[in-house]
């Protein structure tokens, strides 16, 4: 099975891309693309977001795309017909992750304690999205587990910024960090994609 780490090529961050429209999806995805980014994702919380999938598939070649709030198997299924290159969930459940474990592209599972790491674990996952970071521990959490699950690496995102990135991207089990920390509301509503391009620059560097 090809992990998620296996799509970051060197990538620190997982920006995400949260939009109402698949024209504005298209644009902000350039604009990260345009920063230096391959990898972006979009969390499905609007009616948009499984059409902003496919579009920016088919408008932005070369970036990879993933589906992020997946919370049951026949989203999971629409995120995977959409076009999807790897699956984010914000939380775990047997059920879930019993459909996660047949997907055919990459998967981050949600854990936010001991016991969801554990049953992802079990379930064959060592790769896992940590979330809320900061409302679940931060990165002395993160730290704290390493010894506990050695073969387990975390993606936190939840209150990660430009502030305290760095410490998280400093432990060796945090493979990259998630955040909109790049693409400000106030930057959409003015069309500011140079700000977008410019903020993950400078989050990747």
């Amino acid at each position: 099975m090809m992990l998620f780490s296996d799509l970051l090529n060197g990538q620190k961050i997982l920006p995400i891309i949260q939009t109402s429209s698949v024209d504005e999806g298209v644009q902000i995805a350039k604009a990260m693309q345009e920063g230096g980014l391959t990898l972006v994702e979009v969390v499905l919380r609007s009616e948009a977001s499984l059409s902003a999938i496919s579009a920016i598939k088919d408008q932005v070649p070369g970036l990879l795309v993933g589906a992020g709030t997946i919370t049951d198997s026949a989203v999971l299924k629409q995120a995977i017909d959409a076009g999807a290159d790897f699956i984010v969930t914000p939380a775990i459940s047997t059920r879930l992750l019993d459909a996660l474990s047949s997907c055919k592209v990459p998967v981050l599972p949600g854990v936010s304690n001991t016991a969801d790491i554990l049953l992802a674990k079990e379930f064959g996952f060592t790769q896992m999205k940590f979330f809320p970071a900061n409302l679940s521990g931060g990165a002395a959490f993160i730290k704290g587990v390493s010894s506990v699950f050695p073969t387990v690496s975390f993606c936190p995102t939840g209150g990660i910024n430009a502030d305290n990135r760095r410490d998280y991207l400093a432990l060796n089990n945090v493979l990259a960090v998630g955040g909109t920390w790049v693409c400000q509301p106030q930057w959409l509503e003015n069309k500011q994609w140079q700000h977008i391009s410019q903020a993950c620059k400078e989050a990747n560097s």
